[in-house]
């Protein structure tokens, strides 16, 4: 199927990520569309308004914007109109369905969702908690986690636990290393959840092959060896089924599923130790 390429222009009074992750939900609905993404952060004057049109008309396409400032909103839609660029606003039929709801007009504020609140300061601390107990790192400490992962090498460990730290889950990860004995503090932890992450033999041989070519490896490493890694998955699987501890099978997830379903396991868990104290 040929690719059809298309250039499309977000503008934000903040940082874009909301534009960056809408769009490319929508992107990804249609097969062979490919976006070139024009990102314009942090519109907030007539000036870089202006930037972004002549950026639009330059590279004519689609324009999304979340701007809450209405007289540039109406300089950017007049400019679009004008240069006949399909142009909406992402946040203004939200806000509208808000406002005939609960009967209250918004108050606009750029960038609102970023300010520095409590839930900001818990997600950075997530990210610190998570990014010091990488790799099976600082095990003592394992009782303060919310969410312990535990899988064999190219698992995902290290990258669900970042995105679940972003989402204000401390996170640790450990590797499971076949005839190595557990950290001693998995024994008897109370608050976390230990989740075993699994793969197919497979998928996990594929991206170790990866792995070794970017560094130059032994291509007849025991570490890409077919049966010896699916002796490590057997292994580790009859670990977590004898610890009782719930699976994930990460091989056709994306970081993103793997970690929604991390954390509904993390709500059951938390409503069952909340029972129980």
């Amino acid at each position: 199927m040929p690719r059809h390429h298309i250039n499309l222009h977000l503008v934000s009074d903040a940082t874009g990520e909301t534009l960056i992750a809408v769009s490319r939900a929508v992107v990804a609905q249609y097969e062979g569309v490919c976006s070139q993404e024009h990102v314009y952060p942090m519109a907030r004057s007539v000036a870089q308004i202006d930037k972004a049109i002549a950026a639009i008309e330059a590279a004519p396409g689609m324009v999304l914007f979340t701007l809450v400032d209405l007289e540039l909103a109406h300089r950017l839609t007049e400019a679009c109109a004008r240069l006949g660029a399909p142009c909406l606003s992402v946040l203004a039929p939200i806000i509208n369905l808000f406002e005939s709801y609960i009967g209250v007009a918004a108050t606009p504020r750029p960038g609102a969702q970023h300010t520095l609140n409590a839930d900001y300061f818990r997600r950075i601390d997530a990210l610190n908690f998570t990014m010091m107990h990488d790799d099976g790192q600082h095990s003592e400490t394992y009782e303060a986690a919310d969410v312990v992962l535990m899988g064999v090498s190219r698992t995902s460990k290290t990258p669900t636990s970042i995105y679940l730290a972003n989402r204000g889950v401390k996170t640790a990860n450990l590797p499971f290393v076949p005839n190595t004995p557990l950290p001693k503090s998995l024994e008897g932890l109370r608050n976390p959840l230990v989740v075993g992450l699994l793969a197919s033999p497979e998928r996990i041989v594929h991206i170790r092959q990866n792995r070794l070519a970017s560094l130059n490896g032994d291509p007849g490493s025991p570490y890409v060896d077919q049966r010896a890694v699916a002796d490590e998955v057997a292994q580790s699987r009859k670990l977590f089924a004898d610890r009782g501890w719930p699976t994930i099978d990460v091989t056709r997830r994306s970081i993103e599923e793997t970690a929604a379903a991390i954390i509904d396991l993390h709500k059951l868990h938390k409503m069952k130790f909340i029972s129980a104290t």
